[in-house]
């Protein structure tokens, strides 16, 4: 970015905020053509708690993983200012911040937003902290929840393929009652993060469509009902008229204006627009231009969110949900997702990768992520005569199961490590076409493929994706499609666009069909798939349910 040249003082911005699992990345974006100006990033200071409590060092239980609230608000004070200096703008020249977040990511709070690990009685207590969205410690809460909806005929459990998720809000939340009732009945709000931070920008809490339809459980107006939440726990009855339900704010509106507070930690003016929070896969839709119908846009990083729009309203076996308008008014909006990408490359590279790659690595001046991918690229497919299952983090779609494990079959004492990590690959790739067939055999067509997220940066991945999936993949024009996306709404908020369609047309960014696929190497992975499917039907449908078994060693184990 160039800080020094002078900007036109006709033209007007915007600041999108995107807060990640282990960082917070603001953007300035120019509102005429969605320039991206300038960026600031701000590490969380406790990044990710998921062994001990960062404040005592107890340890935590398996499946926890937990951070601090003060650690987002430091974002708006480092970040924020960071992107406007390089952007070199005036702030004055501002007229709206929009920021999306991870979900579920969630926090009980008293009535005034204070969170409950900042009251010093608190502090010791992991039930006080917010529970990241790959917090899977509900998991037990969340099978009693689908078990109970299923008996009942509950009408909302189609509307999310049928299973709801450990990482939502009803199951953290019954986790929450049952472990720590003492901070359950002292929150006043059970509180989305993505919300929070909105609240902590404006002073006003509101609780977004996008969260409360895909994470909230709330369809056609109606949460569950205290009859369905009291079979599950007395205690539990009023768990969403008293500590979740609120007034809901729609996507691409104003939640209300910057407060003189917020202004002080950004130095944008006080009374700018602030928009309604949102989730950071359902922003990036828009900055992709994917508003119309069977546009899949896949938000690939540590996890990946399938989102998309329709005009049809079905019910997808194991999607995350679909929500009236949760994407763009007019429309259904469709979420189905990983639980682990990027974080499974990151594990095996962290934990199984032999020191010698790493020195030849450094010696070729190649990242290790750089360099075993180009070791893998001249094998045939199929030549290291792996697959592998990508549940790492358990599986969110279709399966809806974190219970599941990660596994490589056809492992050898002659498999090199570059071989496995191709294997990963692919196996991501084959959960991503499981939920492409899942949706087209739903009624739900999936007519094009959109990558957006941190690792379109791979070619090699990306054409992988491309072969297995048979279908060409465009690509995003931007490294900060969440946070374009959050400018994106922050524009139609402040009024300088009519709705969220017309801003994305003018702002968003894509290179189409940037990826096709070879014939030969997708008739290769038909085959890898096959085994894949295999493999994940028996594991993952109940023919053998040793991945469970298995869980429940290590958690009696480490009782």
């Amino acid at each position: 970015m160039n800080s020094a040249a002078p900007r036109d003082s006709a033209e007007k911005y915007v600041i999108g905020v995107d807060y990640g699992t282990l960082s917070g990345r603001a953007v300035v974006v120019r509102v005429s053509d969605g320039a991206e100006l300038g960026t600031g990033v701000h590490d969380y200071s406790h990044a990710v708690m998921d062994s001990t409590l960062a404040v005592t060092g107890a340890k935590l239980p398996p499946e926890w993983a937990l951070q601090v609230p003060s650690d987002y608000v430091d974002v708006l004070k480092i970040a924020v200012p960071a992107a406007v200096a390089d952007a070199g703008i005036d702030p004055s020249q501002v007229i709206g911040i929009g920021t999306d977040f991870t979900a579920c990511t969630v926090l009980p709070v008293l009535a005034d937003g204070t969170p409950l690990n900042e009251l010093p009685e608190f502090a010791d207590r992991p039930h006080a902290y917010v529970k990241l969205w790959k917090h899977h410690a509900g998991q037990a809460q969340a099978d009693r929840i689908n078990e109970l909806a299923a008996s009942r005929g509950e009408s909302w459990l189609p509307r999310y393929g049928g299973l709801i998720s450990s990482e939502w809000e009803f199951a953290k939340g019954l986790q929450l009652l049952e472990e720590d009732l003492e901070i359950y009945e002292r929150m006043d709000h059970w509180v989305e993060a993505a919300d929070w931070i909105i609240w902590q920008l404006s002073g006003v809490y509101l609780r977004n469509a996008c969260t409360a339809g895909y994470k909230g459980i709330l369809q056609d107006g109606e949460y569950p009902s205290e009859e369905f939440l009291g079979a599950l726990n007395p205690g539990f009855a009023r768990f969403a008229s008293d500590k979740v339900a609120h007034e809901i704010g729609q996507l691409g509106a104003a939640a209300g204006t910057l407060t003189d507070e917020a202004a002080a930690w950004t130095g944008l003016p006080a009374g700018i627009a602030v928009a309604v929070g949102n989730v950071d896969a359902h922003v990036t839709a828009p900055a992709a231009q994917a508003t119309q119908p069977g546009q899949m846009v896949a938000i690939m990083g540590t996890s990946t969110c399938h989102v998309m729009n329709s005009d049809l309203l079905s019910e997808v076996p194991g999607m995350c949900g679909v929500v009236d308008g949760g994407i763009v008014s007019g429309l259904y909006g469709y979420e189905a997702g990983q639980s682990g990408v990027g974080d499974i490359f990151a594990w095996y590279v962290n934990n199984q990768v032999p020191q010698r790659y790493f020195d030849d690595a450094k010696a070729a001046g190649r990242s290790i992520h750089e360099h075993l991918t180009e070791l893998g690229m001249g094998q045939p497919v199929g030549g290291h005569g792996l697959v592998a299952l990508d549940w790492y983090g358990g599986n969110r779609s279709v399966l809806v199961d974190a219970e599941l494990s990660g596994t490589v079959v056809g492992a050898t004492l002659a498999t090199r490590a570059e071989e496995i990590y191709r294997a990963l690959f692919e196996s991501t790739a084959y959960g991503t076409r499981k939920i492409v067939e899942t949706f087209n055999a739903a009624g739900v067509p999936v007519t094009e493929f959109i990558a957006a997220g941190g690792l379109i940066r791979n070619p090699v991945l990306m054409q992988i994706y491309s072969d297995v999936l048979r279908m060409p993949i465009s690509t995003i024009a931007s490294l900060q499609g969440p946070a374009l996306g959050s400018a994106i709404h922050a524009a139609v908020a402040a009024g300088a666009y009519a709705d969220i369609r017309e801003a994305a047309a003018a702002m968003g960014k894509l290179d189409p069909d940037v990826y096709l696929p070879n014939a030969e190497a997708a008739d290769a992975y038909d085959a890898l798939y096959a085994e894949y499917s295999e493999l994940h039907d028996y594991f993952g449908r109940g023919a053998n349910a040793v991945m469970h078994r298995l869980k429940g060693i290590k958690r009696k184990a480490l009782a």
